[in-house]
This record gives structure tokens, sequence and C-alpha cells, in this order.
């Protein structure tokens, strides 16, 4: 399924290498957030710190202040509202293209999205380890270039401060199959890194601190 709020080009058609500006884990801060300019602005989820419906809103009306010609926008597990008032916060955001298990096309680039993560405690998007959050990622098409999950594939940029990996062992195996270009993600605050493989670059682009201090710089990388 594809959804966009803006016109698109012609599937395809590509006049320029897109130029994303990356991040996620914001938690609400947003009206201090410095952006560079760019084609398309990815945020990985996390939105809000407790997942309300204001707290979208005000995000939103950021966004509508933001220079970007199109911003993606998934959720994250502090999100609730996207999980438990779906359509009514899906409605609040007007100033993106909100991907939930969806494909879309923006500039000849193919992107998916989506905000689930292994279970832990009693968060927003979670799914039980194994069949149900394998289900989750055989969903992501073949032809995908730019993967966007709220958390890490397992043993990249997973590690917390107690020692654990908490990536997903089912996600690391479908991005290994589909090898998209761009693996685009955040959760683990401590986490945040570049890694370039040979055929994926992995980015936790989490724009907090371990204990929520906003001090991380969007990342911008170019498609080619």
């Amino acid at each position: 399924m594809q959804r966009s709020l803006f016109p698109l080009p012609r599937k395809g058609e590509r006049t320029t290498m897109p130029r994303l500006v990356i991040i996620s884990d914001t938690h609400g801060p947003h009206r201090s957030l410095t952006l560079p300019d760019g084609d398309i602005l990815i945020h990985a989820g996390d939105i809000t710190e407790h997942g309300t419906l204001a707290a979208v809103q005000a995000f939103d009306e950021c966004l509508g202040q933001f220079p970007h010609t199109y911003k993606i926008v998934i959720a994250g597990n502090h999100d609730f509202c996207f999980e438990d008032e779906s359509a009514e916060a899906q409605s609040l955001l007007t100033n993106a293209t909100y991907l939930q298990d969806q494909a879309i096309e923006i500039m000849g680039v193919k992107f998916f999205g989506s905000p689930w993560t292994p279970e832990f405690f009693n968060w927003a998007f979670m799914r039980p380890r194994g069949e149900e959050m394998r289900t989750v990622w055989e969903q992501v098409p073949a032809d995908t270039d730019v993967l966007i999950s709220h958390g890490p594939p397992k043993g990249i940029f997973d590690l917390t401060y107690a020692g654990e990996n908490a990536g997903c062992d089912e996600l690391l195996a479908a991005v290994r199959e589909i090898m998209p270009k761009f693996h685009i993600f955040g959760h683990i605050h401590e986490g945040r890194g570049v890694k370039r493989g040979k055929d994926t670059t992995f980015l936790n682009a989490s724009s907090v601190s371990p204990d929520y201090r906003q001090i991380y710089p969007p990342y911008v990388v170019e498609v080619d």
C-alpha cells in the first residue's frame, strides 16, 4: 500500500540524488531542532514522550515550518496514540506522510516504514520475538531502497547500557535478504551511529542521549 500527502514525480523518475535529513527519538521538544535543508525529512519514531494526541498536533505544527519538500514519519514505542487512536492520530499529521507497514516511492527512491519492535514491558507497537515479528518484515518489498524501522536489527547499534542486544533477529534476516541501500532506525538512544556495510548503510539516528537530552544533530545522506 502506498500513501502520500504530496504530489510525487512519475514512478521511477529521478532528476537528482535525493538528500535525506534523518532524525529519530525526539520525544517532544521539536521547536528546538535545527535541521539542515534537504529533499526528504525522515523521522524514525518516538515523536512523543507520552503518546498524546496533543503532542502529535504540536509536532505537526513544527513539521509545517520545516523547509523539506517531503516528510516521512513512523511511530515508535512511546507513540501510543498511533496504536490506540490510530485514525485520529494519523488525521492530525497533515504535514507528513505516515507509514505503518507501508511503502512509498519519492523521487525514484522506494521507502518502507514500520513501527514494530520486539516485546518488552508494556509499550506501544510491540510483538513477541519470532514468528510474529517475522510476519512484519515479510511485508517489506524486495526492491526497497530505504527501510525505516523504529528498532534496530540484532547486533547493530542495539546494545543497551544494561549490556543487552535489544535488536530484532527477524529484522536482521530481512535486511540481509532485501539489502536496502539504507536501514534507518532509532529506539536505542545509546546505540546512535553509522555503519557502512557492503550492501546496506545502517543509521541509528536517535536525536537524544539515554537521559533524553537533545544533543545530536540529524544525519544527512544522499541516495544514489
